[in-house]
């Protein structure tokens, strides 16, 4: 412990700087997702705000078991078929994905396409799966 004293004291503007450099890659990197929910608060929002989960993983992984009544809509044809998704424009939209990382792309697509209020499953299904929480096979 020491040593990490002694070093940071001896190379102040190198620690600054890879200190400075670490929080700007967290602050982008925060930017390109979105805003995230966790499993708790996704249920919330679909039980008082009828939200609607878009499950955006491929057809094999969707297979393996989804959330109730989610849509299904894998990122390759998300482009191709976003008019499926218009008459749930109003509605808040919680993409889910397997690790909560694809997600995020997904999110900003969808945003550039007037939707408004959507969010991205924090650890995606993974992390559904983690909680125990129901899924549907």
């Amino acid at each position: 412990m020491e040593q990490v004293i002694e070093f940071i004291g001896n190379h102040v503007l190198l620690v600054s700087a890879f200190g400075i450099s670490l929080a700007l890659l967290l602050w982008s990197e925060s930017l390109k997702g979105g805003k995230s929910v966790s499993p708790a608060e996704a249920t919330m929002l679909v039980n008082k705000e009828s939200a609607v989960l878009l499950d955006i993983r491929a057809k094999k992984d969707w297979d393996t078991g989804h959330i109730t009544n989610a849509i299904h809509l894998p990122f390759a044809e998300l482009n191709q078929r976003q008019s499926e998704l218009k008459k749930h424009q109003s509605k808040p939209i919680v993409v889910v994905c397997n690790m909560g990382q694809t997600a995020g792309a997904a999110v900003k697509l969808l945003k550039a396409a007037g939707f408004e209020n959507v969010v991205r499953l924090q650890g995606g299904m993974t992390e559904w799966k983690g909680q125990n929480l129901p899924i549907v096979k």
